[in-house]
């Protein structure tokens, strides 16, 4: 992050004091929640840009992007980024409130993408997914967004991490190096019965590929449970990272971290309202945060104050532009978390200058 970037942060994280008014009308939208946020006249005004965006039936105007390219390889910044946005995107009560009335549903991660820098694919978590839908995310977002991809149920929670050689292979083939340099960090959610078993973690960390090559490796591995033919290329070599969401306790354990850290495995900061363990331990070398809540699990907003905390964690952990950081919200049954991301973004200053327009 810049001298000037960090200025700006700490004078949004210290100056935001007034009321905020939540705009009225049935396309009202902001990234702050009624009068429970707070913040200057200058930053709510940012915040509600997209309140009169209006589809004309034409294309997102984007600089570095133009729908249908076949271009996948271009290099996204080597420079450690705070990437804020949420988890999944299609959501219909998000319909007319952040996203514009009569927006069509194809066009929604097109949207957001504009909003945001990343997003969670959720749909990968509860099946296999097809190499053209990977393909068709690709085309719909700019050249420097990024997808974090969820490993499957079948996986983590059904198999239980135990002899899933082929359902990983059967993923790593389903398409998800279509994404090429949008590709991002992997999520591997573990169910709230799976305690720390040091051999269990062991055998899955050291089956997990680690660039490109070896996911393409893995891949040729499939079985014949794929919905589509396999994606096998691996294209341009690229690192890949690994990021542990658990729900046990036993995971606060010394040894449980110390495996973490030597397989590099990103121990994911998860808030649950208190529902599963919140651990705050730093143990790759990029940062990974899903906020599912703050009252109440995947439905209530965080506050002013609940966000301005997170976002001095956050660049604590940011180390100054030393490590990526991957921050995503799952508080998605209000509309609370796109709301919460974009509040977030303009904290930390890595909101959007000008959102994009449906002029």
């Amino acid at each position: 992050m810049s001298r000037s970037a960090r200025g700006t942060m700490r004078r949004r994280l210290g100056q935001l004091s007034q009321p905020a008014v939540r705009p009225s009308g049935p396309r009202g939208w902001s990234g702050v929640s009624g009068n429970r946020y707070r913040g200057t006249r200058a930053a709510l005004h940012r915040l509600t840009a997209e309140r009169d965006l209006k589809p004309r039936g034409r294309a997102l105007p984007n600089r570095s992007w133009k729908c249908g390219s076949p271009v996948r390889e271009e290099a996204v910044s080597e420079i450690g980024k705070i990437r804020i946005g949420t988890s999944g995107w299609l959501y219909p009560p998000w319909r007319g409130v952040f996203y514009p009335k009569g927006l069509p549903q194809r066009r929604e991660l097109e949207y957001l993408s504009r909003q945001f820098s990343s997003a969670e694919v959720n749909g990968t978590f509860y099946s296999l997914q097809r190499p053209e839908r990977f393909r068709a995310w690709f085309d719909e977002t700019p050249a420097d967004f990024v997808f974090a991809v969820k490993g499957g149920r079948f996986i983590t929670h059904m198999k239980q991490l135990r002899g899933v050689e082929t359902a990983l292979a059967n993923f790593y083939a389903s398409g998800v190096l279509a994404l090429g340099a949008k590709l991002g960090p992997f999520l591997w959610q573990l169910p709230p019965r799976l305690a720390f078993d040091p051999d269990r973690l062991e055998q899955f960390f050291e089956l997990l590929p680690r660039t490109t090559d070896a996911a393409a490796q893995l891949a040729a591995n499939h079985d014949s449970k794929l919905k589509s033919k396999p994606y096998l290329e691996a294209g341009k070599r690229r690192k890949l990272r690994h990021a542990l969401e658990v729900r046990h306790q036993s995971f606060a354990s010394p040894e449980a971290k110390a495996l973490l850290r030597k397989h590099k495995i990103a121990l994911v900061v998860a808030d649950t309202a208190g529902k599963w363990p919140l651990l705050e331990d730093q143990t790759s070398d990029f940062g990974y945060i899903r906020l599912h809540g703050d009252e109440e699990l995947y439905v209530s907003g965080y506050s002013m104050a609940a966000l301005r905390r997170w976002a001095e964690k956050i660049t604590v952990w940011h180390q100054g532009g030393k490590r990526d950081v991957y921050v995503y919200f799952d508080n998605d049954v209000k509309v609370e978390a796109p709301r919460n991301a974009r509040t977030l973004a303009e904290l930390l200053a890595v909101a959007p200058e000008s959102p994009d327009r449906w002029d």
